[in-house]
């Protein structure tokens, strides 16, 4: 089993700044913008890919509700099953997430309570899209 890997982290801005966004991690940093997964459309979510391509920042419009999932890290694994079951065992509680095509995920918070996405990667979520 190879270790996990870093392959995103997710950042809260305000609602409606995504142009605000777009000018200064897009324009000012230079970061290539990518389109998030139809499926999370709702979330008017703006992402970019970060150095070469693999790690990605995602950027999610904070609202008057508590965001479940907004500020974390996401690690992708060989073998999603296995750290499932691994993390169930140590007693972990597992938080299902929205599903993306091709990514199969779910969250979970460590002992500080700070949340954590595990991922596994099947191939570019954008093939699945029409």
């Amino acid at each position: 089993m190879t270790k996990p890997r870093l392959q995103h982290v997710s950042i809260l801005v305000p609602p409606g700044s995504q142009e605000a966004v777009r000018a200064f991690y897009g324009q000012l940093l230079g970061l290539e913008e990518k389109q998030p997964p139809l499926t999370l459309d709702h979330l008017q979510l703006v992402w970019y890919i970060v150095g070469d391509g693999e790690m990605e920042l995602h950027l999610l419009p904070a609202t008057d509700r508590p965001s479940e999932n907004g500020q974390h890290f996401c690690l992708v694994v060989d073998d999603l099953d296995k750290y499932r079951h691994t993390l169930i065992e140590a007693g972990v509680t597992i938080i299902e997430a929205e599903p993306i095509p091709g990514r199969p995920r779910f969250f979970c918070r460590d002992p500080f309570g700070n949340l954590i996405e595990l991922t596994t990667l099947l191939g570019d979520y954008r093939t699945y899209q029409s």
